[in-house]
């Protein structure tokens, strides 16, 4: 059994929300548009990261993370990406090998909208996209989520609501 916490969108805001949900999580999981590398380092002083790099992510964090990140985590696939679109609607890049072979869990970030479904027409694959943390963009909720992965399933997932954008905590 591994208890993740998942999170994108920092856009360079490390809200110290984060600290209290994710200090039992055994691996962060950050979906893009880090901000900085410092978001990153004061992520794995909490757990150790797994990333991707964003569209607003610099070199510095290009460096340390890659586009796409495809793994296994307690017989579960994984496909985490920052760009991915949505069910029934995947960016023309992914597109083609998501439809061809789909990953268990798909995760992505940049819509800053929240949204986890099953997306039927691919044997049911669990989409995930956990909103923004940071202070920047549209969304009304800050919001992140943590889940627990045993055995080949996808278990306990919580969504957490940081707060309105305008408030800190």
């Amino acid at each position: 059994m591994i208890k993740i916490g998942l999170i994108s969108d920092t856009h360079n805001y490390f809200d110290p929300q984060i600290r209290e949900y994710f200090s039992d999580r055994d691996e962060i999981w950050h979906a893009g548009d880090f901000g900085t590398i410092e978001i990153a380092e004061q992520l794995a002083d909490i757990a150790p990261v797994i990333g991707v790099y964003g569209n607003i992510d610099g070199q510095d964090i290009r460096k340390r993370y890659p586009l796409n990140q495809r793994f296994e985590r307690e017989g579960v696939d994984v496909w985490m990406t920052h760009i991915g679109g949505v069910p029934g609607r995947y960016c023309l890049p992914i597109k083609e090998e998501i439809e061809n072979n789909p990953p268990d869990l798909f995760i992505c970030g940049h819509s800053h909208i929240l949204k986890i479904a099953r997306d039927q027409s691919l044997d049911k694959m669990l989409y995930m996209n956990p909103g923004a943390a940071g202070k920047q963009g549209f969304q009304v909720y800050r919001t992140m989520v943590r889940f627990t992965i045993d055995k080949g399933k996808v278990l306990d997932v919580e969504v957490i609501n940081l707060g309105k954008i305008g408030q800190e905590a």
